[in-house]
């Protein structure tokens, strides 16, 4: 008997929130099945007034209870039956953070939760991942976002490292992130990848994705380091305008695709990998994931 249910989560990252609805298939003796049904992205980007004033605007405030609103509304309009959300460093680090949770509450009824680095990290690993992991293989897995990146070390199909920095797109464009977050994280990647004869970097987040979309590569095939290095250069050849423009970007991923790809580039330096691969997966695949095996857990006691 095929039973399908919808399943939302809705992530607040430093440069967007999401709303992702999957579909939960369910049919007895196969696999369960967690597809796509629609993604809502809106291009608040918290990190901005956070990294520099340490707290939200009173605009991005009123913005984020709008969207947690009509995120509500889509959410009863699709008959979805259960959802999270979750905040991840701008949210975190706003001194009023706490107040604009309990606005959005008392708003929408929606409850945020406010993960920590490694939580973040923990629930973005257990996503799918081991579709697209060869267990002969190691892999660095890096997840950029607006305020921190989180990297994974994954040998044999297990997690030996993971580790949250706070270097992040957003962080970056407004020149907030120290030499000596860089030292820390090139001295992190260099001490587990010693152990490795070879690295493959899995990278993820709105701005790889975009880069290997562009690339026209087929789904499962990675980006060389060269491809990914020769398009940093040319887009650093054109002005923000122009990124819009002339190549199509949108007005809030053409700044920050040339801090993200600084990070997946220095991260294949730093670890000898020669090879990026770009499943579609992120914090609100993780999420959806959670509450499902949250609720067969629960349900199984």
């Amino acid at each position: 008997m095929l039973k399908i249910k919808k399943y939302a989560a809705i992530d607040i990252g430093s440069n967007a929130v999401r709303l992702l609805i999957s579909n939960i298939i369910e049919q007895k003796g196969e696999p369960v099945q967690f597809k796509k049904n629609s993604l809502v992205r809106v291009p608040i980007r918290l990190g901005a007034d956070v990294f520099i004033k340490n707290k939200i605007s009173e605009e991005n405030t009123q913005r984020i209870v709008d969207t947690m609103i009509a995120f509500k509304l889509l959410m009863k309009s699709h008959k979805v039956v259960k959802y999270k959300a979750c905040a991840t460093s701008a949210m975190r680090e706003s001194l009023n953070g706490k107040k604009v949770v309990d606005l959005v509450l008392k708003a929408s009824g929606i409850s945020i939760d406010v993960i920590k680095g490694k939580e973040e990290a923990a629930i973005i690993a257990a996503t799918d991942l081991h579709k697209y992991i060869d267990n002969n293989k190691t892999y660095l897995y890096v997840d950029v976002g607006g305020g921190s990146t989180e990297f994974t070390v994954i040998h044999r199909g297990k997690q030996v490292a993971s580790k949250s920095f706070k270097i992040g797109t957003v962080r970056l464009l407004n020149d907030m992130v120290k030499n000596e977050s860089w030292i820390e994280l090139e001295e992190w990647i260099g001490k587990h990848a010693k152990f490795y004869h070879k690295i493959e970097v899995i990278g993820s987040g709105g701005n790889i994705n975009k880069i290997f979309k562009i690339s026209g590569k087929a789904i499962g095939k990675p980006l060389t380091y060269f491809y990914l290095s020769s398009y940093y250069h040319t887009l650093q050849s054109y002005s923000y305008e122009e990124r819009i423009t002339d190549l199509g970007l949108n007005q809030d991923r053409a700044d920050v695709i040339i801090p993200a790809m600084r990070i997946y580039l220095s991260s294949m330096k730093w670890s000898g990998a020669k090879n990026i691969y770009v499943p579609k997966i992120g914090l609100a695949d993780g999420i959806i994931k959670s509450i499902y095996y949250d609720t067969v857990s629960s349900n199984t006691q």
